[in-house]
């Protein structure tokens, strides 16, 4: 937890080894790694935790009901709201993180919480999300074929020159560009050279699950689940089963059998056994504190060292002998 939070990349890796690590572990108020590393920001972590932690739970909720997904939106944590989403580069049937999962108080999704927050880069990371919520160049059924370009040619070339009234509308609009991020010529590049059907990665590298793309709301497995090195997970402890057998009588035995190792005075008597001597509490009185005994004279001769009387101490003891003789004298004259 404490590694998640603070961002401490190679720290989660090396517990990954540790086969009786529990990654669903919470804190006091119901935190668990996943959910410190995605309110932290660290989305290099998150996606570390949904690849080599077998187990992990992305549903699990603190004490307020919110799960990792919703913390995420919460603090504004784009990236890591697509880590969750996503849930990894290869699914292959588990469920991954729930968009419309909603909290016990508020009764509002990631999204909403997210629109609630102000967190306008993960409502808009959301969005892109849905309207492409499949992943296709991580498959082999895909085609590198740009989709728009058909499209882009037909009306081309079905349009002839623009009138004059078209020129006078194009040059009093404002054109808004559409971003190449987003089905442009960019997406299109980025598409065709990280799909298993270009030609740069189709003798370099090939995923494990290359009929089961990601998509929104699946999870992939971790890389230990898929390699087949994940440990088991632990049996669930069931109750102990009561195997009925014939009854057998036991004999009646006496209490010193039983209590043998017990005390004398604890044991079970009749009215024929004699009476135990019970053990006698002598209590006493604490000891008085001690009186603060004065520093005795050291002979002149005597070589070990005395110690030292401060000035405080010496008007004291002077004053307290004053008083002394004057008590002393006020009953001698009242004697007389």
């Amino acid at each position: 937890m404490v590694a998640c939070y603070r961002g401490f990349g190679s720290v989660v890796a090396l517990l990954s080894r540790c086969p009786f690590l529990d990654v669903n572990r919470q804190d006091k108020e119901g935190d668990t790694a996943l959910m410190l590393a995605a309110q932290a920001g660290h989305a290099p972590l998150v996606s570390l935790l949904l690849s080599y932690y077998a187990g992990l739970d992305l549903e699990r909720r603190d004490q307020r009901g919110l799960t990792a997904l919703m913390k995420a939106a919460v603090r504004d944590r784009a990236e890591c709201v697509a880590a969750l989403l996503m849930a990894g580069a290869q699914a292959c049937g588990d469920q991954g993180a729930d968009l419309t999962a909603v909290d016990p108080v508020r009764g509002k999704t990631a999204l909403e919480w997210a629109v609630l927050t102000d967190s306008f880069d993960t409502v808009q990371r959301i969005r892109q999300l849905r309207r492409r919520p499949r992943v296709e160049q991580l498959s082999q059924h895909y085609q590198p074929e740009w989709p728009a370009l058909p499209r882009l040619v037909a009306q081309a070339q079905a349009q002839g020159a623009p009138s004059l009234l078209e020129r006078l509308q194009a040059t009093l609009s404002l054109p808004f560009a559409q971003s190449p991020q987003e089905g442009g010529v960019l997406d299109h590049l980025v598409t065709i050279t990280t799909s298993l059907a270009s030609p740069f990665l189709t003798t370099a590298c090939h995923t494990l699950c290359p009929d089961r793309p990601p998509a929104l709301g699946t999870r992939s497995k971790s890389v230990p689940e898929l390699l087949g090195t994940a440990p088991p997970p632990p049996p669930h402890p069931q109750p102990p089963q009561v195997v009925p057998g014939p009854r057998v009588l036991i004999p009646y035995q006496s209490p010193q059998g039983v209590l043998g190792m017990c005390p004398q005075w604890l044991q079970p008597r009749d009215s024929s056994s004699p009476k135990p001597q019970v053990p006698k509490i002598l209590l006493s009185k604490a000891p008085s504190r001690p009186s603060q005994c004065e520093p005795e004279p050291r002979p002149a001769g005597h070589r070990s060292l005395a110690l030292p009387v401060w000035r405080y101490r010496e008007l004291r003891m002077q004053r307290r002998m004053q008083e002394k003789e004057a008590g002393g004298a006020q009953s001698q004259g009242k004697a007389g």
